[in-house]
């Protein structure tokens, strides 16, 4: 199972658009769900009171028995979804494991049909938990393996069978946990801690007993080692009579159906939060390491305008060549005014005054010679 609610989101809105459709519409519609569930929705202009729906759904089987069909007690709890709208049609279409002929002219034009569409939405939920209590209640709690009782395997989908043991006190649940990737052995074990602690505090204590290991529990021993070989330990729930009595006994039978699929999705939500973290984190870590060259490649550059204007400073961006052709620019006039000589302010009015050599003048005359 992949969907928490019991009544399938796309039947529903098909249900409801032939329900609130002015005029007559055909329809002839094929809706996969969970990738193994199959709905096929028939109406024609022809009749358009009635609806064909169809169903196509793996059964719960009992260890390794097949299933041949739909017993008479889940085909009674599918016609007290509502006796005067839903009729049973014999024998089923071909590929299919149900087919109900629905009346839509009997649904009331009122707040009550969207109740009672919702109703008839939630047909596969109703078949696998009429299978599951059926097979709860023909249990046989007497009979016992070496002072044990002894465990009913239920099998949903292939690979993520379940235990249910039959006491005489209470019921007990096994879950073999079987993941593909290690890093969904890790969420999911830390998972499975929290969920035995919280289920054992006090503000938790009338919900059922939860309990995880490792190994598998006492009550499996003789089970085939195939079923008892498993990477995420094994869960197991402890249900008691007051959490089965009335309306309670649907919920605790939905939620086992449903255990394998929640776990699965708080795996996939916890690794999408931690990668969206990471993400986040890895963006931060950049956006520091990329901080001083942004500020370094952040240069001004005086754009002169018209002659009657004023300079005005313009902040541009400039390309990382042009920026390192600046550089080696104004290097090489570093290097360039190190060859010129030096100038001292005021040397050259001390030179004159103070280094000038004197004159002298003789009394002899020389006469130049020729």
């Amino acid at each position: 199972m992949a969907c928490f609610e019991r009544a399938s989101p796309s039947l529903r809105k098909i249900l409801l658009k032939l329900h609130r459709a002015e005029k007559p519409i055909e329809i002839d519609h094929h809706l996969h769900e969970f990738g193994s569930v199959e709905y096929h929705i028939q109406s024609s202009v022809s009749d358009p009171h009635h609806a064909y729906l169809s169903i196509s759904t793996p059964l719960l089987t009992q260890g390794d028995l097949l299933s041949y069909g739909l017993s008479h007690y889940t085909m009674e709890m599918i016609k007290g979804i509502s006796s005067d709208v839903v009729e049973i049609v014999q024998p089923a279409k071909e590929g299919y494991q149900l087919t109900l002929r629905l009346d839509l002219s009997k649904i009331p034009r009122s707040k009550d049909s969207m109740k009672l569409i919702t109703k008839i939405s939630t047909v596969q939920a109703t078949i696998l938990s009429s299978q599951l209590k059926e097979m709860l209640w023909n249990v046989n709690s007497e009979g016992t393996l070496h002072g044990m009782y002894k465990p009913i395997k239920l099998v949903y989908h292939l690979r993520e069978p379940f235990y249910v043991i039959k006491q005489p006190q209470k019921i007990t649940a096994v879950f073999p946990m079987r993941f593909k990737e290690h890093s969904d052995v890790i969420i999911a074990t830390a998972f499975f801690q929290e969920l035995v602690d919280v289920g054992n505090s006090r503000k938790w204590a009338k919900v059922p007993q939860c309990c995880w290991a490792p190994i598998p529990p006492p009550e499996l021993r003789g089970e085939p080692f195939e079923d008892l070989s498993t990477n995420g330990g094994f869960v197991t729930f402890d249900i008691y009579p007051h959490h089965i009595e009335g309306k309670r006994l649907d919920k605790t039978v939905w939620s086992l159906l449903n255990f394998y699929a929640y776990v699965k999705y708080h795996v996939k939500c916890t690794k999408g939060f931690i990668q969206r973290r990471m993400r986040k984190r890895l963006e931060s870590l950049v956006e520091i390491l990329q901080k001083p060259n942004l500020e370094e490649d952040e240069h001004t550059e005086k754009v002169q305008g018209n002659a009657r204007c004023m300079c005005v400073g313009k902040l541009v961006r400039l390309p990382k060549s042009k920026m390192l052709k600046r550089k080696c620019g104004d290097f090489a006039k570093k290097v360039k005014k190190l060859r010129f000589r030096i100038k001292i302010h005021g040397y050259r009015r001390f030179r004159q005054r103070w280094l000038t050599i004197p004159k002298f003048s003789s009394s002899m005359g020389y006469t130049k010679l020729d």
